[in-house]
């Protein structure tokens, strides 16, 4: 993953074939659902900056769950970015990307992965020295037959698509040469997070764990 330090962590997209996106409306549940993706195999959780709990959440994830890498998601704005790393977040991504936010992210000291939808936007960053990217919003953006037409002419990027992608879809994603890893949200489903039942979220983590081409 894109960072300031190159040396300092492994890329986020190469620690699980699934990055889950989470939208943590309740801090509480944060820990319990974190520590379930992780004993399920998924050890990166991007958590959204989408609801006023996203900063705690963060910080409880990143002091409670030792196994988690946690980052935040839906990053749009500096001051975003300085308050997710200050709680904590080991990498950070976003939907789309200006030059204010990309200097933004590289300046956080974590990883990034900002977001692009076209070919003009991968070259644009590859120009910057960014080679890893967030594809959003994937299935809508084309899917994999866009993201297919770019492994040819652009082989030094490489993806995480994130949009529109479950588990019937992400093995489609993942047989892609340019693509490490993908984002969703089918092991987190909102019946089981409001039951609290983390049983069914680890069991959803693992078979999205053993995902592959």
């Amino acid at each position: 993953m894109n960072s300031a330090a190159p040396s300092a962590t492994p890329s986020v997209l190469d620690l699980a074939p699934v990055i889950p996106v989470v939208v943590i409306d309740d801090a509480a549940h944060a820990v319990p659902m974190a520590r379930a993706l992780v004993a399920g195999g998924l050890p990166a959780i991007e958590v959204t900056l989408r609801t006023p709990a996203a900063p705690d959440a963060i910080r409880a994830i990143a002091e409670e769950v030792p196994g988690a890498v946690v980052g935040a998601g839906t990053v749009l704005t500096a001051e975003q970015a300085e308050t997710a790393v200050a709680a904590g977040a080991r990498f950070l991504v976003s939907p789309g990307w200006t030059d204010r936010l990309l200097d933004a992210m590289r300046a956080s000291g974590v990883p990034f992965l900002p977001g692009v939808s076209t070919a003009s936007e991968v070259v644009a960053l590859l120009e910057r020295g960014v080679s890893e990217m967030k594809f959003f919003p994937a299935e809508a953006a084309g899917g994999t037959a866009y993201l297919r037409s770019l492994a040819s002419p652009l082989p030094q990027a490489r993806f995480c698509p994130t949009g529109g992608i479950d588990a019937s879809l992400a093995p489609g994603y993942l047989a892609l040469p340019n693509v490490r890893c993908v984002g969703g949200t089918w092991m987190l489903p909102p019946d089981a997070v409001a039951a609290r039942d983390w049983g069914r979220v680890e069991h959803l983590a693992r078979e999205a764990a053993a995902l592959h081409a």
